[in-house]
């Protein structure tokens, strides 16, 4: 993908890339070994997970670290088979740097689902407002509520999913009813950075459904792409990093996250009586104890506290989010 961001070299690098391949266990301990050495030396922070099936993963860093932890994974899977796309932002995006080995890259929990054997269609960002206004495509959000909460391309469907492993029943049990309700005769999905889609992509075909499409890189390269005059998109599109959520421009957009549940907040909810900074939102202010809430505020103290010390270094989410 273009990158035609790089000439701001003041900000700080965020690549967000997956690939579907074939790789052996003793590929894997290697790779899993020479990032997180490599991470190290050039200060560049994020999350790589590494299955048998491939690579995915976000890292964010100064321009030239980013490219040399690009660079050693171009050494075992050729970049030009990956899916990049990249941003920009002021502050570093995560708080460490992780790199972990598991079952899957993207995880849907169903045995057998193969992009490389099973795939729908690519949809160029360029041809994605001709699907939305396609009467007989049922455009579907493969992301989670939360998710969908910050923004989503209008008159898509919601599964209300919490997590994507809840998108193989949800599309088994509501799916083909969907269809003939709407006369649709194909279907279109979309995510962040369009990982999920091929998975749920793959699902379908292998369950037998036609005309299945997804959105070539996502969200993050549609929002890329497409002029905002253009662009369909409503709202913005979170992203599972400090920066929360993304605007139009891939610039770090309004929202915040909730430091006690992790959930996403926008101005109006942080404007809400039940929120309380670092310490609750509306969507979690019945689900902790008073001895929770108290350790909270100690957290928030000492957030208060180095955010003196450290001018500017507020953002300090639950662990679980980075």
């Amino acid at each position: 993908m273009k990158d035609n961001r790089d000439k701001n070299p003041c900000n700080l690098k965020v690549a967000t890339f997956y690939g579907f391949f074939s790789l052996g266990k003793t590929t894997l301990n290697s790779l899993q070994l020479k990032l997180a050495t490599i991470a190290e030396e050039y200060d560049v922070r994020g999350s790589i997970l590494l299955a048998i099936e491939g690579v995915n993963g976000t890292i964010c860093g100064a321009k030239e670290g980013v490219s040399v932890v690009l660079k050693q994974i171009n050494r075992f899977i050729d970049l030009n088979e990956i899916e990049i796309k990249y941003s920009w932002t002021q502050k570093q995006a995560f708080r460490r740097f992780k790199v972990k080995i598991k079952n899957e890259i993207v995880t849907m929990g169903v045995e057998g689902v193969n992009p490389l054997e099973f795939s729908g269609a690519y949809i160029e960002p360029k041809d994605w407002n001709n699907y939305l206004e396609d009467p007989s495509t049922l455009v579907i959000d493969t992301r989670n509520e939360y998710e969908i909460g910050v923004g989503t391309f209008s008159g898509s469907v919601n599964p209300h999913t919490d997590i994507f492993r809840d998108f193989p029943s949800w599309a088994d049990n509501n799916l083909k009813i969907l269809l003939e309700e709407n006369n649709a005769t194909k279907i279109a999905m979309f995510c962040t950075g369009g990982i999920r889609c091929e998975k749920a992509t793959a699902y379908l075909t292998k369950q037998g459904f036609p005309e299945v499409h997804h959105l070539h890189g996502g969200i993050l390269r549609y929002l890329e792409e497409i002029p905002e005059e253009e662009s369909k998109w409503d709202g913005e599109c979170f992203v599972f990093d400090q920066r929360v959520s993304l605007s139009h421009d891939l610039s770090p957009g309004i929202h915040k996250l909730c430091y006690a549940c992790g959930m996403p907040l926008s101005p109006k909810d942080c404007d809400r009586s039940e929120y309380v900074t670092g310490i609750q939102c509306h969507h979690c202010v019945n689900s902790f104890t008073d001895e929770d809430r108290a350790r909270f505020a100690e957290r928030q103290k000492h957030i208060r506290e180095i955010s003196k010390r450290q001018p500017g270094n507020t953002q300090w989410p639950n662990s679980s989010w980075t």
